[in-house]
This record gives C-alpha cells, structure tokens and sequence, in this order.
C-alpha cells in the first residue's frame, strides 16, 4: 500500500516537473502572448453587458437613444434574455484574445528595442511606454480589425424592437446576421477585402479623409493607457508596488484619461462600421468618408453631444476592463516565470 502511495507521488511530482520544464522551454515573447490573451478574455467577458449597451448607443440603435445603462439592460433582457447581454462577445472574445496577446506583447518587444536603441534620445521614462504603447496598439488593431467589424455589426441588430422582421426597427430592409462567419461572408460579397477593414480608413486620400478614426483613435488611446499606467506604478512607494488594490487603480485611471481624449473617434468608426445598414435622410445624404469629415458631419447632423455617446457608460466599463486586464496581464507574467522587466533590460539584452 505505501509502495503504491510512493509510486502516485512519484509520478506526480515527475509530472510536475515534466510541465514546468516545458513551460521553462518556452520563449518569453509567446509567455508574453499567453498572459496577454488570458487578460483581455477575462476583462472582455468580465464587461461584455456594457459593451453591447455602449455599442447600441453610438450607433442610435432606435429604441434605445434616449435610454439610460439601467433601462437598456433592461430592455435587452426583456427582449433577448440573458443572452442579449452576450451577443458579439463570441466576436469580440475571438478578436481581443489575439488582439491583447499581440498589444501586450509587441508592447514589450517595441519598449525593449526603443530602450536598447534609442536610450540616450528618449531616456527610459514613460514616454518609452507612450511610444511603445502607440507602436502595438498599431500593429494589434491592423492584425485584427476584420473580428471588430463582426463583433460591432452583430451587437448592433436588435432583435423584436420597432416594427416586425426588422431587427433594428429602422426603415426598410435591413441585413440580420447568424454569426461571426455569417457576417465575414456577407460584408466580403458586398465589397471584397476592402470592405472587411470598412472604418480602419479610405484607399482613397484627400484633405478630407486622409485620417483613419481606427488608427487615429488606437496610437493615442494605447500609447496614453500604457504611459499613465506605467507613471502612476513608478509614483507608487516601492512597499506597495504589489499591491493588487493599487495596480487595478492605476489601471482604471489610465483608461478613463485614455478614453476621454480619444471617444470621438471610436464614435465615427462605430457609425462608420454599420453606416450601409442605417436609411438615409435629407441630413444623412452622404456617407461618412473619412475622420475629419465624419466629425464635422456627426456635429451638424446629430449634435455635439452625439460625439460622447455612450462615454459615461464607457467610463463605467473602462474602470474595470483596463484595470482588470493590467492586473491580470501582470499575474499571468508572473505566473509564467516572465522575467521582471527590469532585470531583462538591465542585462542590455533584447528578449
């Protein structure tokens, strides 16, 4: 009998150490892919309510303009059940997976080049973080941008609201989608390639529409969240730099300054995103082009006001999103056996 317990122990602990020597195996740049991934699943799910809400409100969704976070939530359970609050987070888990993975992990590898190549003209402060931030936000949004145009168009249809067999209860007839692969078929039969980067910006450039609101709105947004975050972390006395209560405050504070400065855009690349599925009116005679156009043409049309749609319900989700996936990413680095940062630099070598 105690040969046998001897025996399952054995295996166990072989088995352990079989398993910690294949994640030693691993190089730290897929670590760094692995951490991103499991923190922007688990802060996407976390907000995915929200997220739909918020989407429904940028696109004047009818039926929910003039609604608050409460009455729309309640409204989407009395219409779709708990699964209302879901719809497109299968989109959006299957684009921030990669997306995060590859936004934190570019991240890292952009700060370590800039760090040991470009020290003496940018220093080592956070303005390496809003480069690098920048850099990533770039690269992660190009890679994935197709999953957001799905994740969008499939929480923008409401089903049961205005009149029947319409989905957005708008004029006229307007497409319904049955998933992810659904909607990637349908746009390409409508556009080709092009139309599945429909929002990132015009192949076409002019005085006008020369800005892409994706991009324009991404490079500042990631660059600012990653710079506060990692400035107010090195303002932390280095007693409570651990501190899981203070790296989700930080986090939460970066997001919030991020959002506020770059909201205006997401709400032209939202509208710019479901635009071919809403009527057209005497205001509406044209389509939205390009950034500076599309603000103008928001402004006029809409309101001011129409530009921040949504923001203090992006303020109620950003708290957590970004301080969860800050805070997630730097447990899951840990749990990985990532090198601290500092340690990786210190040795002037690139990971």
């Amino acid at each position: 009998m105690g040969s046998s317990q001897e025996s399952t122990f054995s295996s166990a602990s072989a088995a352990a150490q079989v398993n910690a020597s294949a994640l030693d195996l691993l190089p730290v740049y897929a670590k760094e892919l692995i951490a991103g991934g499991a923190a922007g699943a688990f802060a996407k799910t976390a907000v995915a309510p929200l997220e739909r809400v918020k989407i429904l409100l940028q696109t004047r969704t009818e039926g929910f303009q003039s609604l608050g976070i409460l009455q729309s939530l309640r409204k989407l359970w009395q219409y779709e059940g708990v699964r209302g609050f879901y719809k497109g987070n299968g989109a959006s888990v299957l684009r921030i997976v990669p997306y995060a993975a590859l936004h934190y992990m570019t991240y890292e590898q952009y700060r370590c080049w800039i760090l040991n190549n470009f020290a003496p003209s940018v220093g080592t402060g956070p303005v390496v973080d809003l480069l690098a931030g920048s850099a990533a936000g770039g690269t992660a949004v190009l890679c994935t941008y197709p999953l957001d145009l799905a994740r969008t168009k499939l929480a923008y249809q409401v089903s049961n609201v205005g009149q029947s067999g319409n989905a957005l209860g708008n004029s006229g007839q307007q497409q319904t989608y049955n998933g992810i692969k659904d909607v990637f078929k349908t746009v390409y039969k409508e556009g080709g390639a092009r139309s599945l980067y429909r929002g990132v910006g015009d192949l076409k450039y002019n005085f006008q529409s020369q800005a892409c609101p994706t991009l324009i709105g991404i490079l500042p947004y990631a660059g600012l969240k990653f710079y506060i975050y990692e400035d107010l972390k090195s303002r932390v006395p280095e007693d409570y730099k651990k501190s899981v209560i203070l790296k989700l405050s930080c986090g939460a504070l970066a997001g919030l300054f991020g959002q506020t400065l770059t909201y205006p855009l997401d709400v032209v690349r939202r509208q710019m995103q479901v635009q071919s599925k809403q009527p057209q009116n005497s205001c509406d005679g044209f389509r939205i082009k390009g950034t500076y156009q599309g603000l103008l043409l928001i402004i006029r049309c809409q309101g001011w006001r129409q530009l921040f749609a949504g923001l203090s319900l992006n303020y109620v989700k950003v708290v957590p999103s970004v301080a969860i996936g800050f805070t997630t990413y730097d447990m899951m680095k840990a749990l990985l056996g990532v090198p601290p940062r500092e340690r990786v630099h210190a040795s002037g070598a690139s990971k």
